[in-house]
C-alpha cells in the first residue's frame, strides 16, 4: 500500500511516499527556518504564503524521489490540525486537488497522531506503551493499548514545553529557534540556579508557565543588581527541572499501566538533554527515541499515522475535508 502524505500545519511545507506504513520512498521538508528568524518567531501569514510558492515544488520532487506514477498512489494522507490555519488549509487544499484530480481516497490525520506514528519508522510498536509528547504547542502522556487507541493520562496547563524553552531563549537573547541554543549551552554549564518546583504533586499533568516567569524574573533580578548572568549555567538549571519532571512522571505512568514500550514524539523530541535523560533513568522497558529528522514536523510521519488509521478505521474523507487550528487527538 503506497500513501502520499502532506504537512503544513506551520513552516514545513512537506510531502512524502510511503510504502506499506514502514518504508520511507521519500520525504521532501522545505523549511522556513531562516525566513522567520528575522522575526523571533513564526509569522502566520508569511508561512502561508511560502507555503502556497513551494508546494507544487515539494509534490513534483516527492513523486521524482520516489520513482512512482500518480497511478501507484492508494492514499492521500493530510494534515488536518491542530495548526496555523492558514498554513493547515494550503496543504489540505494541495492534498484534495491531488485525490481529486487523480481519483484517490483520501484521509485527514491529526498532527500528533503523526508525531507518535514517526516511532513507528523506527520499531514495531508493542502495546500496551507509553508516549510522551513534547513539542512547541503540545505536553502530553498517552497511553495506547493497541494501534491508533489513544488515552490521554495527563497534559499542559498553561505552556508547553517547546514553548517555554523558546521563551527562556528570549529572555537571555538566544535568537530563534531557541530550544536547540539552550539544550546546547547547558551541556556547557551547572545548574546552579534555584528552580521552582513543578511536579503538579502525583498528576500527569504539567505547567510550565511558572518556571518561565521564574526564569524572566530572576533576569531581571540580577540585570538590577548589574550583576552578570551565566547563560550555561542558566539553560542547565532549566533543562535539569523541566526534564527531569518530564521524565519522573514518564517512569510513574510505565508502571501503573504495566508498559512494554516507551516512547517520545514531537519536536523536543530531538533535545538532546530530555534524551540522555531518558537514556539513563527509563531502562526496564524498551525505549524508541525517533531519528532526528522525524522529530521536527515532516509528512513521513503523517504517511504513517495515515497508514495506521485507515488500516484501523477503513474510513476515508471527502471534499469537504478542511483544516481546524484547534481539535483534540482524544
Amino acid at each position: 500500500m503506497i500513501v502520499l502524505s502532506v504537512e503544513s500545519s506551520c513552516d514545513e511545507t512537506s510531502v512524502s511516499i510511503i510504502k506499506d506504513g514502514i518504508n520511507v520512498l521519500s520525504n521532501v521538508v522545505l523549511s522556513q527556518i531562516d525566513i522567520h528568524k528575522a522575526y523571533g518567531g513564526v509569522v502566520p501569514e508569511i508561512a502561508s504564503r511560502e507555503h502556497i510558492k513551494g508546494i507544487t515544488m515539494v509534490f513534483e520532487e516527492a513523486l521524482n524521489i520516489a520513482n512512482v506514477e500518480k497511478s501507484d498512489i492508494d492514499l492521500v494522507a493530510v494534515t488536518k490540525g491542530p495548526g496555523l490555519i492558514g498554513s493547515l488549509l494550503i496543504g489540505v487544499n494541495a492534498a484534495k486537488a491531488f485525490a481529486f484530480s487523480n481519483d484517490i481516497a483520501i484521509v485527514g490525520v491529526h498532527h500528533i497522531a503523526g508525531h507518535i506514528y514517526a516511532n513507528a519508522l523506527s520499531k514495531d510498536l508493542v502495546f500496551p506503551l507509553i508516549c510522551l509528547v513534547v513539542s512547541g504547542g503540545h505536553t502530553e502522556l498517552i497511553l495506547m493499548r493497541e494501534h491508533y487507541d489513544f488515552f490521554k493520562l495527563g497534559e499542559t496547563m498553561d505552556d508547553a514545553i517547546g514553548e517555554a524553552y523558546d521563551k527562556v531563549a528570549r529572555t537571555v537573547g538566544l535568537g530563534y529557534p531557541g530550544g536547540p541554543i539552550v539544550d546546547k549551552l547547558a551541556f556547557t554549564g551547572e545548574p546552579l540556579y534555584k528552580m521552582p518546583d513543578i511536579s503538579l504533586g502525583n498528576t500527569y499533568n504539567f505547567s510550565f508557565s511558572g518556571i518561565k516567569s521564574h526564569v524572566i524574573n530572576l533576569v531581571h533580578n540580577i540585570k538590577q543588581r548589574n550583576e552578570e548572568i551565566n547563560i550555561p549555567n542558566l539553560c542547565a538549571s532549566f533543562q535539569e527541572t523541566v526534564t527531569e519532571v518530564l521524565v519522573t512522571k514518564s517512569i510513574r505512568a510505565i508502571e501503573e499501566y504495566d508498559a512494554k514500550m516507551f516512547m517520545i514524539a514531537g519536536g523536543v523530541a530531538a533535545n538532546k538533554g530530555l534524551r540522555k535523560k531518558i537514556d539513563e533513568r527509563i531502562n526496564n522497558v524498551e525505549v524508541i527515541v525517533p531519528e532526528f529528522k522525524y522529530c521536527t514536523d515532516n509528512a513521513a510521519m503523517i504517511g504513517v499515522a495515515g497508514y495506521y488509521q485507515y488500516l484501523k478505521t477503513k474510513k476515508t474523507d471527502n471534499m469537504e475535508l478542511n483544516g481546524s487550528s484547534r481539535i483534540k487527538l482524544v
